[in-house]
């Protein structure tokens, strides 16, 4: 950080000033002097040139009003920014509350106690409370609108100092005996402040300043030192907040009158003056330092006394109140920046983020890239990479390189357990500092490497390319660098203060004013020299033979590092301070082409010095950014980082120096032959090049030829020879103008000559496809189809890119592009678009197997299935249809293209899902594939499960119909493969039969198949016989319960004859009941206790009823089993007697015929009756 005074003001009549205060926001300065002295003054910048912007600039006083109203000495002055208010108050006591109306400054409140004399006055953050301290003890607390809100009195307490917290809960009281009092913000006492700094200090002392910076622009880091106290032997302490037990100590070694955070609490000034042991009096000086104690400079003020200072709002300009003037001085921030391949990199805090917002800023493109980077140290370019060093941790002391490129991707993090206080980069190699010692690495970037280079990377450290030496050892170069961070840990009486590195050395700067040179990259000390300055700054010309150094006092002086001088004891020494010096520098930049030529910034003031002589100065006040091709760029930092979210191209600043000025003016005026002249004494690439491009549009191709020749440019050198072998001068001028860039104008040129094919070459080559499309339509004749196909597809590709896919496939239907195509349509989802062109490829062809992929995505199995089979590979159209769940097509097509292993693979399937408990899944997955008897197997399974857990008897008669159903298509199927089989006259009964057979021998292992339906029977009889119950059909529902005597293997007996007891007895059919709860009471799954209940109860109804059936004669026949048994009819439950009955197709179960008309489907497989 530097600073230089730039500007004095002269109070009238030479009136000592006593405090002076700039408004933070509207640019107002207010100064108090004796006399009642009250003066608003405003500088403002006014300047019609765009290039002159920030401290550049020339300020005037725009504003320069006495406000009168005071007539003792004004002591206290404080602004309100948020309301425009400025707050003043004399030694008397008065305090008047100004405002401004129409340009101008008038009183608006008054107020006096006439007691005793206002010490300090503070508003909170958002300008809404005063707080105003009285000598006596008293405080009063009063809104902006001038009422009073509380007022206290400490008693026996002299007052000298006011300020709130940032939060506005808190209220600092600083004492005339140096205490400091914490206060709430109703004015209750909370405790005393304990002050470290003032630890075994004696004799009097008093408060010189507190300033609570609020945090409006952000911290630097988070949890950041921000409530600074100072006292006027020069002892500070800065805290994180009032009860900060470990606060930041400050010895600043001089008598302080004043001390003032920046705008965004970065660096805190603290002004006073300090003995000096030459001279009688005291020197004024304003010390600089960072939140965490770091010294950051000193300014020298002329002048007696000092007696207050003031930040200007933008942290650029600090105002200093000295005797009767007001002295200004610029401040050149630290800014965290740097520049790698037109773009520029910079850091801003922000009040809603802890982190710092880092910008990658593409001037030429005019792109922002934003990266949000916690504990940020520095930034450092090179070439077209840069390093974020940053902290990895609050609690831990690790350091992070990240490498990024210009866009601020992170490349390669690097852990480092040293501080990187100085870091410096070249094109290969990182090398950071902590104040002990530095650290090298050889940073490599993926896309210059080898395959050989990148198992070389994947091996250890050990390789060298990270290496830790101590500023104290002597490496040799030949040995390697040892990586051990304990050389980190031991301390050095000379710290490091700035190093640099270029290709080939590496310089290290320390505070007694030694440099080191090493060589560089394998690290060796080659030479030490001494200087009589703390280094700051160090650069390397671009050949490494001398040195710019920028002390901390600015002054910019040069070494050259090669050159042998006897020194004055007549021995040679290597090295020599050049003569050259300048004061007030701030930023230094080498030519990156001319180890002579480097460009400095001086106050506002840009030099360009050749051979350390200077040319005239340009007004600026940019830092400089890139010198090469005789051009300085340049980036007005503190006019972006006023709005850092959208810089402004304006604020990069383009020089030419002046030999490149002259040569342009020479060549426009004087003409080529004079400009070469020139040229020749003054040699550059640049400027030939400038020759050969002036010599080309005057059509001198011998000057151009010879130029090209001298700047090294082989493409120039062809294009004139190309330019020779034209005859047309048309056709040399159109050429020319299309190297130029005006493209436009070379084409229309072509046109006019009626060469299309020589305009529609140079779009090609611009890669402007859409105008190539223009020029081969308007032409006439056929157009070239491969170029206009090429050209189709190449707009189709623009579109693409840009995720245009309708527009896209416009073109690629035209340039017949199917790949591309079918990209589109599978974007677009537009899967007929997609099918249609599958279908219009041929066989084989290579983009089936793509397309049957994105259909596979998409779960369209059919046109994957296809588009598969088209292009020959059955299989994968099988493992889609496994894929995609449709295995009855999957074992379709593996027995149409004979494949075996379809069988393992669904039983495989089926095995998996049977684990999961999915068994109705894996009866779905048989049904599809056509495996209805494993299906039917475990469809059976099911039903038993359920009739044991007694679910409903519906669900399980549904259950068990299913599994009957599936056995039928098995059967179906099995007559149908034999059908197939056998072939001849009788083949339906033959095929039949051989089906049947084979049917017998598979189904051996299962007795189930044989009489599927016997379940769902069961359980169809057996609501049957209820519902009649209920309904009052007692004799027919006895006739239903009767047969249910058949399935006690499918439904419990227990449930089989207490129903038909039940029945029975309804229908007075004791015989039947009585032999009912014969079975009942024999039934062995009974306990003890339930045959008892059946006694009992057999007991209580055949005592009143004889057990004897009265119509035997009719429940004779269902009582006689064995074979003569008649069918049974599904809808009533009585036998079939009569010939006339329906036959269900499915279950071939039997129906009456008069009963069957009452029905739509089948009672029991409820299939639909025809």
């Amino acid at each position: 950080m530097f600073f230089y005074l730039s500007k004095k003001i002269a109070v009238p009549n030479n009136v000592k000033l006593k405090c002076i205060s700039w408004n933070k926001d509207q640019g107002f300065i207010a100064c108090g002097g004796e006399d009642g002295l009250l003066k608003v003054l405003r500088l403002e910048t006014q300047t019609d040139d765009s290039k002159l912007r920030g401290l550049a600039a020339p300020s005037n006083l725009s504003m320069n009003q006495n406000l009168e109203g005071h007539s003792g000495a004004v002591q206290v002055v404080t602004w309100n920014e948020q309301y425009q208010k400025l707050t003043t108050s004399d030694q008397n006591g008065l305090i008047i509350v100004w405002m401004l109306y129409k340009g101008s400054w008038y009183e608006e409140m008054i107020n006096n106690r006439n007691k005793s004399v206002v010490r300090s006055m503070s508003w909170n953050a958002d300008g809404q409370k005063i707080c105003i301290v009285y000598e006596d003890g008293a405080v009063i607390v009063g809104s902006v609108d001038g009422n009073r809100i509380w007022g206290k009195d400490l008693k026996g307490i002299q007052l000298c100092h006011v300020t709130w917290s940032a939060d506005s809960k808190i209220l600092l009281f600083g004492m005339a005996n140096g205490e400091i009092h914490i206060y709430d913000n109703q004015g209750n006492f909370i405790m005393k402040m304990k002050l470290n700094c003032l630890v075994n200090v004696t004799g009097a002392i008093s408060i010189a300043g507190i300033h609570w910076y609020h945090g409006t622009e952000g911290y630097v880091e988070p949890d950041c030192p921000c409530l600074a106290i100072c006292f006027d032997n020069g002892r500070c302490q800065i805290m994180r907040h009032e009860n900060d037990q470990n606060p930041i100590l400050i010895d600043t070694g001089m008598y302080v009158v004043g001390i003032q955070w920046n705008h965004i609490g970065s660096v805190l000034a603290v002004a006073g003056s300090q003995k000096v042991v030459t001279q009688d009096k005291d020197v004024n000086i304003v010390q600089f330092y960072t939140p965490f104690g770091e010294h950051l400079g000193t300014l020298k003020v002329p002048g007696k006394q000092m007696c207050s200072l003031s930040w200007e709002g933008g942290g650029l300009k600090i105002a200093l109140a000295v005797d009767s003037f007001i002295y200004f001085a610029n401040i050149r921030p630290d800014y965290k920046w740097g520049y790698c391949s037109n773009t520029v990199v910079y850091a801003y805090t922000r009040p809603d983020r802890p982190e710092y917002c880092v910008v990658f800023w593409d001037t030429k493109n005019n792109e922002k890239h934003v990266k949000y980077v916690k504990s940020l140290i520095s930034i450092t370019t090179c070439g077209d990479f840069c390093i974020l060093a940053t902290k990895a941790d609050e609690n831990h002391p690790q350091f992070v390189l990240v490498l990024c490129n210009s866009i601020g991707t992170p490349l390669d993090p690097k852990y480092i357990d040293l501080v990187p206080l100085f870091v410096a980069m070249t094109k290969t190699h990182v090398i950071a500092a902590s104040k002990e010692a530095f650290y090298t690495w050889q940073y490599r970037v993926a896309k210059k490497l080898t395959a050989l280079e990148i198992n070389q990377i994947t091996r250890s450290r050990k390789e060298g390319r990270e290496r830790i030496y101590h500023v104290d050892d002597v490496p040799s170069g030949s040995v390697d660098g040892v990586f051990d961070y304990s050389k980190a840990i031991q301390g050095t009486r000379d710290p490091i203060c700035a190093i640099t590195a270029s290709d080939k050395t590496l310089i290290v700067g320390r505070e007694s004013g030694i440099i080191q040179r090493y060589s560089f990259p394998n690290v060796a000390l080659i030479q030490k020299y001494s200087l009589e300055c703390r280094a700051c700054q160090l650069s390397l010309n671009c050949n490494s033979s001398r040195l710019a150094i920028i002390d901390i006092a600015g002054v910019l002086t040069f070494f050259d590092l090669d050159t042998r001088v006897t020194d004055s004891t007549g021995q040679q020494v290597v090295g020599e301070l050049l003569k050259l010096e300048r004061k007030d520098v701030w930023d230094m930049k080498w030519a990156k082409d001319n180890p002579d030529l480097f460009a400095m910034m001086e106050k506002t003031r840009m030099y360009v010095f050749r051979n350390l002589d200077p040319e005239e100065p340009i007004q600026t006040s940019g830092y400089i950014c890139n010198f090469e091709d005789l051009e300085i760029k340049s980036v007005l930092l503190d006019e972006i980082l006023k709005n850092p979210e959208h810089p402004s191209k304006d604020y990069i600043m383009n020089f030419e120096i002046r030999s490149l000025r002259d040569s342009r003016a020479l060549i426009e005026k004087v003409g080529i032959e004079d400009a070469s002249q020139f040229i020749e004494d003054n040699p550059h690439p640049r400027l030939w090049r400038l020759l050969a491009e002036a010599a080309l549009q005057k059509l001198d191709l011998y000057t151009a030829q010879q130029a090209f020749v001298r700047c090294k440019d082989y493409q120039g050198i062809k294009f004139v020879k190309r330019l020779g072998n034209l005859q047309s001068e048309a056709m040399k001028q159109a050429e020319i103008i299309a190297y130029f860039g005006r493209f436009e104008e070379a084409e229309r040129m072509y046109l006019d000559m009626d060469r299309r094919d020589l305009a529609i070459g140079l779009r090609l080559k611009l890669g402007d496809w859409f105008r190539v499309l223009q020029l081969l339509k308007t032409g006439s004749g056929d157009a070239d189809d491969s170029l206009l196909e090429q050209a189709h597809n190449a707009i189709g590709d623009y579109f693409a890119d840009r995720q245009k896919w309708l527009n896209a496939v416009q073109y690629y239907v035209k340039g017949r592009n199917q790949e591309r195509l079918a990209e589109c349509y599978y974007m677009l989802e537009d899967y007929e678009g997609l099918e249609n062109l599958a279908n219009s490829l041929p066989e084989n062809h290579k983009l089936l197997p793509e397309i049957a992929q994105m259909f596979v995505r998409v779960g369209m199995c059919e046109q994957a299935v296809s588009a598969f089979l088209k292009c020959n590979q059955p299989k994968a159209a099988v493992d889609t249809c496994v894929h995609l769940n449709q295995w009855n097509k999957a074992v379709e097509l593996a027995k149409s293209h004979s494949m075996k292993e379809i069988g393992s693979l669904l039983a495989r399937y089926a095995s998996h899902l049977l684990e999961k408990n999915k068994t109705l899944d894996a009866i779905e997955l048989y049904r599809k594939a056509s495996y209805f008897f494993d299906a039917a197997k475990l469809m059976y399974k099911i039903a038993d499960e359920e009739a044991k857990k007694r679910a409903k008897p519906l669900r399980v008669k549904k259950l068990y119909v299913l599994s009957a159903l599936l056995i039928e298509q098995y059967h179906e199927q099995m007559k149908n493969a034999q059908r197939g089989k056998v072939k001849g006259k009788n083949s339906e009964a033959t095929s039949a039969l051989a089906g049947l057979l084979e049917e017998e021998v598979l189904s051996t292992t299962s007795r189930f198949t044989d009489n599927a339906w016997r379940g769902a029977e069961a359980y169809h009889f057996f609501i049957l016989a209820q519902r009649q119950l209920y309904e009052g059909y007692v004799d027919t529902a006895l006739k239903t319960a009767l047969h249910l005597r058949d399935y006690e293997d499918i439904i419990p007996p227990v449930e089989i004859y207490s129903l038909l007891a039940l029945c029975a007895c309804a229908s007075r059919a004791f015989g039947t009941c009585s032999k009912a709860f014969i079975k009942l009471e024999s039934l062995e799954t009974l306990s003890a206790e339930q045959k008892q209940q059946y006694e009992d109860l057999a007991l209580e109804i055949f005592t009143k009823h004889t057990p004897k059936d009265n119509r035997k004669s009719e429940l004779n026949s269902l009582l006689e089993g064995g074979e003569g048994k008649l069918p049974t009819c599904l809808a009533t439950g009585s036998p079939i007697i009569e010939y006339q009955f329906w036959v269900c197709k499915v279950c071939k179960h039997y129906v009456l015929a008069q009963e069957i008309s009452n029905y739509n489907f089948c009672p029991l497989c409820h299939s639909s009756v025809e």
